[in-house]
């Protein structure tokens, strides 16, 4: 198989984060990994202990990969080695995406995100007699 090459004229990238990867150009692999934990709380507390990737099972769970037993048949024909593209604008990149321009082998990528929202319980709700703007008298 004949590699394809890539000529592309304009890139934008705004913002590029979170083990996300801009490779412009052939590659061999590529692994990116990224986890994340938040938290939303309905009060300001912090107990020092937050972060902890341990306690949380979807940190650490096996993920299953299918297991492809199709018979695939590929072939490939190309008239012109060369694609062409005139502008690629993106907006964000982020969390172990990728923008890859290029010729790769082999492509790993992997995020993990665990949502956590921390409620007052309903007789702890926070005083909301004073809201902004409003002043003792």
């Amino acid at each position: 198989m004949l590699p394809r090459t890539s000529q592309i004229e304009n890139i934008r990238v705004k913002i590029a984060s979170y083990s996300s990867v801009v490779q412009l150009g052939d590659s061999c692999i590529i692994n990116s990994f990224s986890r994340a934990l938040a938290v939303q709380r309905q009060a300001d507390t912090f107990y020092g202990n937050e972060g902890n990737f341990g306690i949380h099972r979807v940190f650490s769970e096996l993920i299953p990969l299918p297991i492809i037993t199709e018979n695939l048949t590929i072939r490939q024909h190309y008239l012109n080695p060369v694609i062409k593209v005139k502008n690629i604008d993106i907006i964000g990149v982020s969390s172990a995406s990728l923008l890859h321009v290029g010729n790769t082998q082999h492509v790993s990528v992997e995020v993990r995100v665990k949502h956590v929202r921390q409620l007052l319980p309903r007789d702890e709700e926070p005083d909301t007699s004073l809201m902004i703007g409003d002043r003792k008298k």
